[in-house]
């Protein structure tokens, strides 16, 4: 390594970074609270899958994970955040992308093309669960309850993007049809990616076939949405 200099130019002697007690205790503690969390959403997936979700209580994962009932509730306040734990980033997600948008890009490019990147990418917010998870999820009233909640969630979150970058309110038909019609292809492409992931088809059969079917399902809104939304 060669000498640091100072913003004049003149050379000075590196500093070794003194060690702070309280920041490396909370570092350790926010490691232990990841890995604590890590380790009860591990043994619900594995008991939820060979159980299924509504036979499986929050006292069987709590024994499993060899921690206390109230532990896990901490974690995670419903059961349901416990199978379906990307919640947030799932909802997030489209809208996030619309805010995120390069300058001369419209909603829908930037929606086409992080889809198509998740598809790539295999990812299982974008429904590449593998089959045992898709199962226990399909077959559980509960989860596939919440997961349309979720998908509701998700298209209002797009809604109040779709507002901002046009500068309309929420309320606006256009608006509201906009969000409709680019949250309901992100639902429907989940779907497919569901159906064939039952039918038996591995993750990368399933994203050949999304990248197909994805790209003729996105350029069906062309003809209405390629324009809206373009970030100046």
């Amino acid at each position: 390594m060669g000498t640091d200099t100072s913003p004049a130019g003149a050379p000075v002697r590196p500093r070794r970074p003194v060690p702070d007690p309280e920041v490396a205790a909370l570092g350790l503690r926010e490691v232990k609270k990841r890995e604590t969390r890590q380790l009860i959403s591990d043994h619900a997936t594995r008991l939820f899958v060979e159980q299924g979700f509504e036979d499986t209580t929050i006292t069987d994962i709590a024994t499993a994970a060899r921690v206390a009932k109230k532990t896990v509730t901490n974690y995670f306040p419903r059961k349901e955040e416990l199978a379906l734990d990307h919640q947030e980033e799932f909802v997030a997600g489209p809208a996030r992308t619309v805010r995120e948008r390069a300058s001369g890009e419209s909603a829908l490019a930037a929606l086409r093309r992080a889809f198509l990147a998740a598809v790539a990418d295999e990812d299982p917010v974008a429904g590449f669960a593998g089959h045992e998870f898709s199962r226990m999820v399909a077959d559980s009233p509960t989860l596939s309850a919440c997961l349309r909640g979720l998908h509701d969630r998700r298209e209002q979150a797009l809604l109040t993007a779709l507002s901002e970058a046009v500068g309309e309110p929420a309320e606006s038909v256009t608006v509201r049809t906009a969000a409709s019609l680019l949250g309901g292809v992100h639902r429907v492409l989940f779907q497919r990616i569901q159906e064939l992931t039952l039918a038996g088809q591995d993750n990368r059969e399933i994203a050949r076939t999304l990248a197909r079917e994805a790209a003729r399902a996105f350029d069906l809104l062309a003809p209405s949405l390629g324009d809206y939304a373009v970030r100046p």
